[in-house]
């Protein structure tokens, strides 16, 4: 359960976000406990929190990394990560980014298409070395998520179709400057209901056959990630079920022997440690709806504006024992700019401040300047 030390943050500047470093370090080391003596290896997902301290934490944890862009995996090697440790995804890698990660030679390119193939072997070439490869397989699996944070339907724009794998696979086995490690996949993102993945190590099972009768062995399955929180109660559940998921795949995938599953967990291991802080600038009593409105919006925390998402939101300096219904809604000139409907919270005033729970994954990441804004600030519990 995450606490706010009020004498020392309502003295910053908002709105800001906080961060819970003890919660952070007790659920890698949950996690961590979880695949003790498997031949499991996770992989830190940049995209869902990029702060310096927070990938600090990570890296001293001993996870490996999972970049999407040029530039995460310069936020990496920053942090201290090695190269061998990043694995790097994306549709859309450049000829600059694809150069760095060979340059660094990174453990791993989760190639999307043929034509990515191409272009990493010559590249790979041309600095006379071998770059190591799996081939993103979209396996046509309906994770039931939002519709934004699926990605394994033939419909969705990641990764090579099943009908295309067999000729992806041989290409990659002919090219000369790129070694074929072995098959990446990822079905989309705040998964609580465990049964796609059950169906997605069916899937596995199936190719891994299938490979296996045209003499073909993978070193490494990379199963993504999409393990969710639960955003509704955070401090009754501020750590995920990391048991559940890991087990899921433990009984229902056939590992081969000598082969690595990887992981790539984001908001399952920092979603909950992130707390957005803002301060009520009025409140205004209209006819049919009371508004709060606070000096955080859709630039510091996008999620609702975005997917309709839903963060719990607390008043944390307000003593009063009687409460209301209020719209809360921030500052920026869009009518998307609401974190919530007919919440209800203690009666509000000018000044207090509110926290908006469960924002440390695609949170200070996804913060934007529109409006001229500001970006928000940090800070964090052990300062």
């Amino acid at each position: 359960m995450t606490t706010f030390p009020i004498n020392t943050i309502k003295h910053f500047e908002t709105p800001f976000y906080y961060y819970d470093l003890d919660l952070l370090k007790a659920t890698l080391h949950e996690m961590k406990s979880c695949i003790k003596g498997l031949p499991y290896k996770v992989h830190y997902a940049v995209k869902a929190n990029a702060n310096p301290r927070i990938l600090h934490e990570i890296k001293e944890a001993g996870l490996s990394i999972d970049c999407v862009s040029g530039g995460e995996i310069v936020a990496a090697l920053a942090a201290g990560f090695k190269g061998d440790t990043i694995a790097f995804a994306g549709v859309g890698k450049t000829d600059k980014e694809i150069a760095l990660g060979i340059n660094h030679d990174i453990f791993c390119f989760n190639v999307e298409s043929v034509p990515e193939l191409e272009v990493i072997n010559e590249i790979a070439a041309t600095k006379g070395k071998t770059a190591n490869v799996a081939l993103r397989v979209n396996p046509n699996i309906d994770a039931h998520t939002h519709k934004y944070i699926t990605t394994g339907l033939s419909e969705n724009k990641f990764g090579i179709n099943l009908e295309q794998l067999d000729a992806a696979v041989d290409k990659a086995l002919a090219l000369p400057d790129v070694n074929f490690m072995g098959l990446h996949f990822h079905i989309g993102s705040q998964l609580l209901d465990f049964t796609p993945y059950k169906m997605l190590c069916e899937r596995i099972n199936e190719l891994q056959d299938h490979f296996e009768s045209r003499g073909i062995k993978l070193k490494i399955i990379n199963v993504g990630g999409g393990l969710g929180i639960d955003y509704d109660n955070p401090d009754g559940n501020p750590i995920p079920d990391f048991k559940g998921y890991f087990d899921t795949f433990k009984q229902h995938l056939r590992l081969r022997e000598g082969q690595e599953l990887h992981f790539e967990l984001g908001r399952a291991i920092v979603g909950q440690c992130g707390t957005l802080i803002s301060r009520v600038l009025y409140v205004k009593n209209g006819t049919t709806k009371n508004f709060i409105i606070v000096d955080a919006g859709m630039t510091d925390l996008i999620r609702p504006a975005l997917y309709q998402a839903h963060h719990v939101a607390q008043n944390i300096t307000s003593a009063a024992t009687e409460t209301t219904q209020y719209d809360i809604v921030g500052p920026i000139c869009e009518s998307s700019d609401k974190f919530a409907s007919d919440e209800t919270l203690p009666v509000t005033r000018r000044g207090d401040l509110l926290a908006f729970r469960s924002a440390g994954a695609y949170g200070e990441v996804m913060a934007m300047q529109y409006n001229c804004r500001k970006l928000p600030s940090a800070h964090f519990s052990r300062e």
